[in-house]
């Protein structure tokens, strides 16, 4: 398994300022956003996995979209300088390709907290973990994440990894945090098609 998916970003864990992920792909997922925005693309393996996600709330009636993928470090210094509330250069998971934010018309298209009480939001918290991803910023989690709930905030760790973070209620913190207090018996995971 890549080891990239299950990397911890965040504040103590920063990726490089040269860091860009390999594999960015523009596949053709529903963004709000123009043709060739840096913001459209995605580490390809989260991209088709994302893919299927979105297809399938489709197929159940719900009107998921997405609003931002990749960032670049430099990308988010401009957006950290207007708005230091958000993660800082390096530290932003959008910077590896991995994460995606979504939202719905019924919030029209914003990332806003009133997302969590859309159907999209609902449906996207109990089907991500099917597809690879985990809702990063949970609810009661910001103590250990460093950030508040973010409903619409979702990041590719793959399937196995989701799957026994969402039963456990673990966030990707308390997961690596297991793995270092015991390195002599690590959590492994490995990739199922």
């Amino acid at each position: 398994m890549n080891k990239i998916y299950t990397r911890l970003i965040n504040r103590e864990h920063p990726l490089p300022e040269e860091y860009i992920p390999s594999g960015l792909v523009d596949i053709g997922l529903p963004f709000d956003a123009l043709p060739g925005e840096e913001k459209r693309l995605l580490e390809e393996t989260a991209a088709r996995a994302a893919l299927e996600l979105i297809a399938r709330s489709r197929r159940e009636g719900l009107n998921l979209c997405c609003v931002s993928g990749y960032r670049s470090y430099a990308r988010q210094a401009e957006l950290y300088a207007r708005n230091p509330y958000i993660a800082a250069p390096g530290t932003s998971e959008h910077q590896s390709g991995l994460a995606l934010d979504l939202s719905c018309p019924a919030v029209q298209m914003h990332l806003t907290e009133d997302f969590v009480r859309t159907p999209e939001s609902v449906w996207l918290a109990g089907h991500a973990p099917l597809y690879g991803f985990i809702l990063r910023y949970p609810a009661n989690k910001a103590a250990v994440t460093g950030f508040p709930q973010m409903p619409w905030h979702i990041r590719y760790v793959t399937k196995p990894l989701a799957s026994y973070l969402s039963m456990t209620g673990l966030t990707l913190e308390e997961y690596h945090s297991l793995e270092k207090n015991d390195p002599e018996n690590p959590v492994e995971f490995s990739e199922i098609s």
